[in-house]
């Protein structure tokens, strides 16, 4: 066993909050801030997980469960459980190859994952490490024909669904970043680095895989006509400038064959307009809290998007999402499958590949254990009536 199976598969690493843990500890600390803080005051951040607590469950009791069947079909792709590793970006600060360690652990369990386009990684490495469906990510960063080319590319490495990000109008206000210098990390100016110095010798794990992956330098999957690769230390101004509309979809569509989701999708007007454009689903997403800080819990968005799609989509949520019993709320209130992000950054920063396998089987064992405690035997018999909401959610967006 290795030293990073080792650390994950401790007694005491039994859910996702250990994994955090573990994540804090080994990485520093403009490293670990970045993954796990949110916008601004980070109210919507802490509003994702509580959201959680507000619905409660109603079991069928003296019911004997013999098994419990977690698969489902996202979008045409057969998963063993209902949920995806969602985009994040700049993994490879995490974990050498991140985008590509994290993709082989969601193929071997058997689950969707999603690429963003601010990934170290070149996509088509990312494809041949994943046996799972694979997703991909779009911003238009680089421009309308910088984004065809990624995804000409994209269609090529067998990536199948398509998923626009909406909400980055600009840069949330992610003060923990502004406070410890992320920007100034990922910048050009190597002198500007050494007050990083002390804090990432004092994680001398991660920084020797860091200095081994020599990656995140540039974007690859950005290729700027005549210029080649993005480089890392534009991506946040160039984000600024590349704001994806309604009238974007239409030309997205014709240049890509395959189902297409839109991501940050938080009000039912949104969600109806985003099937007008051609879209196959929606991701009820406020972007894990790191954008506009105060907008409702994803959780408690999700039965208005429901009850504005009526039927004609497959929604999928993300946000918050820390147990498999989360996941089992969220399918009660509607959603198709959930994304994760956080819980497996937290992983993949702790252990690498080991630590997102591990944080893959707490909410898989999670979700079986939810399942048969509430009498059911299948995810495909979660409905509205295993759960109970608190009824101020009703007048969410009336």
């Amino acid at each position: 066993m290795t030293r990073q199976e080792r650390r994950v598969s401790s007694p005491r690493v039994i859910n996702v909050g250990d994994l955090r843990r573990a994540a804090e500890r080994r990485l520093p600390r403009v490293v670990f801030d970045y993954v796990d803080g949110g916008a601004e005051g980070e109210v919507t951040l802490r509003e994702n997980c509580r959201a959680f607590d507000e619905v409660v469950f109603r079991p069928r009791n003296a019911v004997a469960v013999s098994g419990c069947d977690l698969r489902t079909k996202v979008l045409g792709s057969e998963l063993s459980m209902p949920m995806l590793l969602a985009p994040v970006g700049f993994t490879r600060m995490l974990c050498p190859r991140g985008e590509i360690t994290a993709a082989r652990a969601a193929g071997k369990a058997d689950i969707g994952f999603t690429l963003t386009t601010i990934s170290g990684s070149p996509l088509e490495e990312v494809a041949v490490a994943t046996s799972g469906p694979r997703w991909y990510q779009l911003y238009l960063v680089g421009g309308r024909e910088c984004a065809e080319a990624a995804l000409e590319r994209a269609k090529k490495a067998g990536f199948t669904v398509l998923a626009i990000t909406i909400d980055t109008g600009t840069f949330g206000m992610r003060e923990r970043d502004v406070r410890n210098g992320a920007g100034v990390l990922m910048g050009r100016s190597q002198f500007a680095k050494i007050r990083f110095l002390p804090d990432l010798l004092a994680h001398p794990g991660w920084l020797a895989g860091f200095l081994r992956d020599r990656g995140m330098l540039e974007l690859p999957n950005v290729i700027v006509p005549g210029r080649g690769p993005m480089p890392l230390a534009e991506t946040q101004a160039s984000l600024a400038r590349s704001v994806v509309t309604w009238e974007d979809l239409k030309w997205i569509r014709k240049a890509w064959p395959g189902p297409i989701v839109v991501k940050g999708v938080m009000i039912g007007e949104d969600a109806r307009r985003a099937l007008d454009e051609g879209a196959a689903g929606v991701i009820v997403s406020n972007h894990g809290g790191r954008q506009l800080d105060g907008v409702a819990a994803s959780l408690r968005a999700l039965p208005e998007i429901v009850k504005a799609v009526g039927g004609r989509a497959e929604i999928l949520m993300d946000g918050g999402i820390r147990r498999g019993g989360d996941i089992a709320k969220a399918l009660c209130l509607g959603a198709r499958a959930v994304m994760i992000g956080r819980a497996y950054a937290y992983g993949l920063g702790a252990a690498g590949e080991a630590g997102v396998t591990r944080a893959i089987e707490i909410l898989r064992a999670d979700l079986q254990r939810t399942l048969a405690l509430l009498g059911c035997e299948s995810v495909a018999e979660l409905n509205r009536s295993y759960v109970d909401i608190p009824a101020s959610w009703a007048t969410l967006g009336s």
